[in-house]
């Protein structure tokens, strides 16, 4: 047979059967008195295993160690690609299921979070507050800058919706238009901390990044009434902290 008459009888292209020539994975075959190549339906046959177990995706390196009369690896050799593309598809599975996670966006989102925030803000209270709206952008960069931020979220859900934690802010809300000196400045810090649970502190990084930088952040988010009260609470977090 002819190289065309053989690559299409085992639906492989002339320029990889070329190749497997080249590279010495099949014996060129003899050539007639004409010049052309014989090839032969042992020839056939060997393109034919090649095709198979390249398409299985076996290297050349590892078809060739078979077809040289390795066979006994390659029983071993299969049943290791079948283990690594399981594992590769179990991590597809994986991916996916984070990325729909992440694509569904849970209510309060500004855009795509993790599992841990996405389940953390599914427990907020549906709430117009604007203090609540703050802490949801303070959670996400929380989200994206913290090793400890599933951690620290999982501890948060079990307060999120407290009343402890919701009346506070919502007399934080009440400060937006307050004047300086207001009276009502000095016990709303000290009446945030009590719901903050003790579990948080030992959950927040060494090097004290997240608690910094929000110490120098947040206030800078509020009007400037509202700004000395989220000063003193992050003062007095910040102390907390760093035991």
């Amino acid at each position: 047979m002819r190289i065309g008459e053989i690559v299409s009888l085992v639906r492989l292209a002339t320029r990889a059967t070329r190749h497997y020539h080249h590279v010495g994975l099949l014996p060129e075959p003899e050539r007639r008195p004409n010049g052309y190549r014989a090839h032969s339906v042992r020839d056939g046959v060997l393109l034919a295993r090649v095709r198979r177990r390249t398409g299985l995706g076996l290297s050349l390196h590892e078809v060739r160690d078979v077809l040289a009369g390795n066979a006994g690896r390659e029983p071993a050799e299969v049943w290791e690609l079948h283990a690594g593309l399981a594992r590769h598809a179990a991590a597809i599975r994986d991916r996916r299921g984070r990325l729909s996670t992440l694509l569904a966006g849970p209510p309060g989102a500004t855009g795509p979070v993790s599992p841990a925030l996405a389940a953390l803000l599914v427990q907020a209270p549906r709430t117009g507050s604007p203090s609540a709206a703050k802490d949801r952008e303070h959670f996400t960069l929380v989200d994206a800058t913290s090793t400890s931020s599933q951690e620290i979220f999982a501890l948060l859900g079990s307060l999120i919706a407290d009343p402890a934690v919701v009346e506070p802010r919502e007399r934080l809300d009440a400060l937006a238009e307050a004047p300086v000196g207001d009276p009502r400045i000095a016990p709303l810090a000290p009446a945030l901390m009590p719901a903050v649970p003790e579990e948080l502190f030992a959950a927040i990084p060494e090097d004290g990044v997240v608690v910094t930088g929000s110490k120098e952040a947040l206030p800078a988010e509020y009007a400037p009434v509202q700004a000395e009260v989220v000063g003193r609470f992050m003062d007095a977090f910040v102390e907390r902290a760093r035991g």
